[in-house]
């Protein structure tokens, strides 16, 4: 086996590994990108992704009319994170740096690529808490014109021109089994080259080992994701204060994110940090054309509908869709059950029900206005969502509360409703809207909520009785705990130098994307703002592949 050279190696070819190569590249550096899948999924699972970025004080913010500055941002995030560990001194210094970098550069170097952005912010997380307590203040949600593909493009292109020169080599099918020591510095990778593939992007690829493969370089840059697709590496990381694994739950990232990469960059000698903080959604639903083994997809909610969990019982305050995603799924480990409910209205889906991923946002992914202005504005669901009410296992469709009931407790796991309890709940909620006096925390917050010209244009429904027949037909959601990112990973410095075990940094090696928890081995602490996960990417690899190529 003949080894090759290279300056530096980037292992995986996800958007934080396609920034740090960039880097690298424009550092007058040759770069080798290796990656276990077929080039099909060059862009890894940003390419999938929403698109949405966190920023500050945007020129969009501004217009919208919001008031957001760093210093608010960063009692946002501070508050969210809850850094209460030693090992949590990287993270909060690159919490620090991240925030500043949101607040700065960040929107100018992206616009200067070419990456646009929606003009109504989003505002994800809104917490519901104390001032000082987990959620975004104010709409931070910025999403990007192209969603994930548009974000990959300018740095999968950038790449692509290296290699047409012959600066950069791209490398599918290479999958690593080890990080090559030598005098405690990592000088390169060696491991098992696949069989080709022309599987479609996203979908199980084989694994036939048909070579193997060594490549030296100066400077290894572990960029490989997370575990999200592995649940077994998922319930082994789960921790007690989220209560038990859940026996079953949905895919929200190909199978190809299998934390493959933590071993071996263990063995290496790399820190690995906060396993056991994580971040799943517990809006998600079961895809109707699933791309990956049990693809879920995550509704991203307005605030509207009534949140109810297996028994029927409403979720306590504030834990309202789109509020606290990590307090929701604590809670709802609880229960004894995996599924919750949604019961809404056809009124509030067709404004408020919005779905993640690029494949299910085709006006946005494909940068189409006449769409945008027909799916988001007019009258009726958008054409994804129309689909899952058609099609979706997890959806029921009636035209009164009573029928509703008597459906959902057909559906599997049914059997632990009480439709009492639920019909009690949505009658009280029911009749708390008919005035404009309300004890109902949600109906309030909804009312303040429209007062964002974002929301009442493109988010949230005018309050309404759920068994308004103007507003129906009534609808059921069936919702399951979605597998999706990693929040601790190995630890590096404000470099992307990964360290070891003493806090040292180790020759050679950095790491950066959710394979570093994106930055420091956990930036976000033990709850993300969102927005912030596709930015870490871009942050921690820009790091990384800077340093990797001074």
């Amino acid at each position: 086996m003949p080894a090759t050279e290279t300056d530096v190696l980037v292992i995986g070819w996800g958007l934080s590994g396609l920034v740090a190569a960039g880097e690298a590249l424009h550092a007058g550096r040759r770069v080798t990108i290796i990656d276990q899948e077929p080039r099909t999924n060059l862009g890894g699972q940003a390419w999938w992704s929403f698109g949405g970025l966190f920023l500050i004080d945007s020129p969009e913010q501004r217009r919208m009319g919001i008031r957001d500055s760093l210093e608010l941002a960063t009692q946002d995030w501070f508050g969210s994170a809850g850094f209460d560990r030693e090992e949590d001194e990287w993270p909060r210094r690159w919490a620090s740096a991240y925030l500043e970098f949101a607040a700065g550069e960040k929107r100018s170097w992206l616009r200067e690529r070419g990456v646009g952005f929606f003009p109504v912010v989003g505002w994800a997380e809104r917490g519901g808490y104390g001032a000082i307590g987990p959620g975004n203040s104010v709409p931070r949600f910025h999403i990007t014109w192209g969603t994930g593909p548009g974000i990959v493009a300018p740095f999968a292109e950038a790449v692509e021109r290296a290699e047409a020169e012959g600066r950069a080599t791209i490398l599918p099918r290479h999958r690593v089994a080890e990080l090559l020591v030598e005098g405690g510095a990592v000088v390169g990778a060696r491991g098992d080259v696949l069989a080709d593939s022309i599987t479609p992007r996203g979908m199980p690829s084989s694994r036939d080992v048909v070579g193997d493969f060594e490549i030296r370089a100066d400077a290894v840059i572990v960029v490989s994701g997370g575990i999200g697709g592995n649940h077994d590496l998922v319930r082994a990381a789960w921790p007690a204060r989220l209560g038990t694994p859940p026996a079953e739950m949905l895919t929200g990232v190909p199978a190809y994110v299998d934390g493959s990469m933590q071993a071996v960059s263990t063995a290496a000698g790399a820190h690995l940090i906060n396993g056991d903080r994580m971040w799943h959604y517990v809006e998600g639903i079961a895809g109707w054309d699933p791309v990956w083994p049990n693809h879920g997809i995550r509704i991203l909610p307005g605030p509207s509908s009534l949140w109810l969990d297996a028994t029927g019982k409403r979720l306590p305050v504030p834990l309202y869709p789109g509020f606290d995603t990590l307090g929701t799924l604590e809670h709802l480990r609880t229960t004894g059950h995996d599924h919750s409910w949604f019961i809404t209205s056809l009124k509030i889906v067709e404004k408020e029900f919005a779905l993640s991923g690029s494949e299910q946002n085709p006006d946005l992914t494909g940068k189409d206005v006449r769409l945008l202005l027909k799916s988001r504005l007019a009258k009726g669901p958008t054409g994804p969502v129309q689909s899952f009410l058609d099609e979706g296992a997890d959806f029921i469709v009636e035209n009164d509360l009573e029928s509703l009931l008597v459906q959902m407790k057909r559906m599997p796991g049914g059997e632990a409703l009480d439709a009492d309890r639920a019909r009690a709940e949505v009658i009280a909620r029911d009749r708390e809207i008919g005035n404009d006096f309300t004890k109902d925390a949600q109906i309030a917050m909804l009312r303040s909520m429209r007062s964002y010209r974002g929301d009442k244009l493109i988010r949230t429904a005018p309050p309404h009785r759920l068994q308004d027949p103007a507003a129906g037909p009534m609808i059921a959601v069936k919702l399951h705990v979605l597998t999706r990112k990693s929040l601790g990973g190995i630890q590096t410095d404000l470099d992307g130098r990964a360290l070891d075990a003493a806090g040292e940094p180790i020759p050679g090696l950095y790491a950066a994307g959710e394979a570093s928890g994106f930055g420091g081995g956990g930036v976000h602490g033990y709850r993300a703002l969102e927005g912030t996960f596709l930015g870490g990417c871009l942050f921690s690899g820009r790091q990384a592949g800077r340093a990797a190529g001074r």
